[in-house]
């Protein structure tokens, strides 16, 4: 909500958020019963011309600018190889933690998850799930179709139970700025409805 109220573009909300992140961490009950459960986030920003995916592990962070195709998130890090901004100390602590020998290939999401990278994406998550719906539509992605992927039970992106999905939102930004911008916002908790 702060990237969108104080930047114009999806990069300077990126900058917000992470600048943010630095100043006050993150952290905080993912529940509102009294068991504890935490994790870090994940976000998607978008405007009329650019999509960064950003994922953060503690103050660490990584960046990926989205370049075409279709790309989600989901309660895991997805962000490999392909690293375009990242907390300056992000490869030195990985490194001190020995999760990286400073020669291979610097794999954010296999250095900073609890899950190995090659499981993670072949696995029947919310991940691969929502990933195989995008793809499924991919070059013909209308709003429609995003409700629809949203309201998705069976492949646990709209989930019920202990862990309920709280809400959906879906956005339509033209790049003609002449036309405006559409956001869809669910009314319920559960997207379904």
């Amino acid at each position: 909500r702060l990237g969108l109220e104080r930047a114009d573009t999806a990069e300077k909300a990126l900058t917000v958020i992470v600048d943010l992140l630095e100043k006050y961490g993150q952290g905080g009950n993912c529940m509102e019963s009294h068991m504890a459960f935490t994790y870090h986030n994940s976000f998607l920003i978008a405007d009329r011309k650019e999509a960064w995916v950003l994922e953060t592990s503690g103050k660490h962070w990584a960046a990926e600018k989205v370049e075409g195709g279709v790309r989600n998130i989901s309660n895991q890090l997805s962000i490999t190889t392909k690293i375009d901004r990242e907390h300056p100390e992000m490869k030195e602590y990985a490194k001190s933690k020995g999760w990286w020998d400073g020669e291979k290939e610097f794999d954010f999401a296999a250095m900073y998850s609890y899950v190995n990278t090659a499981r993670m994406t072949t696995s029947r998550s919310r991940y691969c799930e929502g990933y195989k719906l995008l793809n499924k539509h991919k070059g013909s992605i209308t709003s429609e179709t995003m409700m629809e992927i949203l309201r998705d039970k069976e492949s646990g992106i709209n989930m019920e139970g202990g862990f309920m999905t709280t809400g959906s939102m879906v956005s339509v930004l033209p790049q003609d700025p002449n036309l405006p911008c559409i956001h869809f916002f669910t009314g319920t908790p559960d997207p379904a409805r």
